[in-house]
């Protein structure tokens, strides 16, 4: 068989990153190593869903390889690990049918199962019902360096006994081989397996290439690589450096997409990995609002980008804020001068009885991570809400919004007045004038009071500890009997923000309410709370 190379950067670099990688990366990978010519192309892995957040690129499920644009050329695959499939808790074959469609209604054509020495015997199954879906199958051996001859030709004998493997690799997963025990593994393989050889490479010792050669030369005709060797732990072959091997013979490999990859992208994030003026100041010379406000504003870490501009908003519509008056700022930052009365309706009790509710927040990772959660909506069917207006959700996969803060309320009034969508508020926060907005819109009041080291309901509204609409929102969740609470876009600060501390102090409180129930965060988050994924497949 002819020599082929099978790039695993987003499989293998997934390590360093969660596999969580840049759209603009993703892309530009995929369109280089179609034009390398690369063989085949690992996307990722293929799990079952796990603690804590991972990227894309851990799943790599259907759903989501079909958002990509997979040029033509490569042969594209992903990888298993043989302990997702053997302890899953479900016969092999159901298994392996919860993570794979069949090959002629999938994107991929290749899956290769990783599994350690002892897993071997058990593997047969695994590689069977995958062949049986139509895919390539490969098996790799993984810390094959170090075993006896004997134990190594023993697992090449199951192998070939199995329905279906097409090719047999061997992985040094620790480093630590050189050449010699490259060829001495290959040697052992081959007592028992004649078929297609492959062999995966770590750089722990500086010998990936080398010893990637010794095993072509030895007639293994897959060899593994990684671009800049983006990999667990020291890395591996380099993609780069394997086709310059390449270009010195006549090859059909086109090493210079890579090489522009490597120095547009890569170098960078392996250098990560390890590897006076501004806007605000001129809204609010816009608006005729001192500059002592916008300063103020700003020198408080406090105040979020939403806070300081529905405090201008509400600033902007004041007598006299063309001079300062620090009472005046605090009345903006607190969004509300009413002294009305805390009231509100019963419409939120038992309103959200049942319902798996997922919430939405305005930040970075709803913006990077919105058509994972547009898929997650659609998948889950939950009620969705968001806090104030996105523009990063589709309007119509939204279904209620909440809004504590007047200021924010009406700075924005125009947009909320667009959605045919209910929206959460303490009516007792707004004026009469302000209320006069409210003129039209589907509305469920429920009040809002702020009391230090508080969180309390009283069936029409609440009491929380700080003037914040997430503490809000969950408060009126305690009105409801929920099934679930997933969040995204709950980025969190800096440990030494104050804003962190706020929210650490908020969950706390709400933890200790008897009627809380866990919320679990799909997209990354600093909050001390469970975290999952949105990328994970919905079982």
């Amino acid at each position: 068989m002819n020599n082929c190379i099978l790039d695993c950067t987003l499989r293998d670099g997934g390590y360093y990153n969660n596999w969580d990688f840049e759209p603009e990366v993703v892309a530009q990978y995929l369109n280089s190593v179609a034009k390398a010519n690369i063989d085949f192309v690992e996307l990722g892995l293929r799990n079952f869903p796990k603690d804590g957040f991972l990227g894309a690129f851990a799943y790599t499920t259907e759903d989501f390889i079909n958002t990509l644009t997979l040029p033509d050329g490569p042969t594209y695959g992903v990888m298993v690990d043989a302990k997702t499939i053997l302890e899953s808790g479900m016969s092999i074959e159901s298994a392996i049918d919860s993570l794979f469609v069949p090959a002629v209604e999938s994107k991929i054509d290749l899956v290769r199962v990783a599994a350690h020495f002892n897993e071997v015997e058990f593997s047969a199954p695994i590689v069977s019902h995958l062949k049986k879906l139509g895919y390539i199958v490969g098996f790799n051996l993984m810390q094959a360096g170090g075993k006896s001859d004997e134990v190594i030709s023993d697992k090449a004998r199951q192998a070939a006994s199995w329905e279906g493997l097409d090719v047999l690799y061997f992985a040094d997963s620790l480093g630590n081989m050189d050449s010699q025990e490259v060829q001495r593994i290959i040697a052992a393989l081959r007592i028992h397996w004649i078929g297609a050889m492959g062999i995966h490479t770590h750089n722990n010792m500086g010998k990936g290439l080398d010893n990637t050669m010794t095993a072509m030369e030895a007639g293994v005709s897959w060899l593994d690589s990684t671009v800049t060797g983006m990999g667990r732990g020291a890395g591996n072959t380099q993609t780069e450096n394997l086709l310059a091997y390449f270009n010195k013979v006549e090859s059909k490999y086109n090493p210079k997409p890579i090489y522009e990859l490597v120095i547009r992208h890569f170098e960078a994030m392996q250098r990560e990995y390890g590897w006076g003026s501004n806007l605000l100041y001129f809204l609010g010379a816009q608006h005729d609002v001192h500059p002592t406000y916008i300063q103020n504003l700003l020198s408080s870490t406090h105040y979020g980008t939403d806070e300081i501009i529905g405090a201008i908003d509400y600033l902007s519509k004041l007598e006299g804020t063309t001079s300062y008056n620090g009472a005046v700022l605090d009345t903006a930052v607190n969004f509300s001068d009413s002294k009305a009365e805390v009231n509100g309706s019963k419409d939120a009790q038992g309103l959200f009885d049942g319902k798996d509710v997922l919430i939405i927040a305005n930040a970075p990772n709803t913006e990077k991570y919105a058509p994972a959660v547009e898929m997650y909506i659609k998948k889950t069917k939950s009620v969705v809400i968001s806090i104030n207006t996105t523009a990063h959700i589709a309007p119509e996969l939204i279904d209620y919004y909440v809004i504590s803060h007047n200021s924010k309320f009406l700075s924005e009034s125009t947009l909320y007045k667009g959605l045919d969508k209910p929206i959460i508020l303490p009516k007792c926060r707004f004026n009469e004038t302000e209320l006069a907005e409210l003129n039209g819109i589907n509305l469920v009041d429920y009040g809002l009071s702020v009391m230090k080291d508080t969180f309390a309901t009283q069936g029409t509204y609440t009491t929380i500890p700080y003037d914040i609409t997430t503490p809000y929102i969950l408060g009126v969740l305690l009105e409801s009997e929920v099934k679930s609470i997933s969040v995204v876009g709950f980025d969190g600060y800096a440990q030494d923000d104050i804003r962190q501390q706020e929210m650490v102090d908020i969950l706390n409180l709400y933890n200790a309410h008897e009627k809380s129930k866990e919320i679990k965060s799909l997209t990354p988050t600093s909050y001390p709370i469970a975290k999952g994924s949105v990328y994970a497949p919905v079982i």
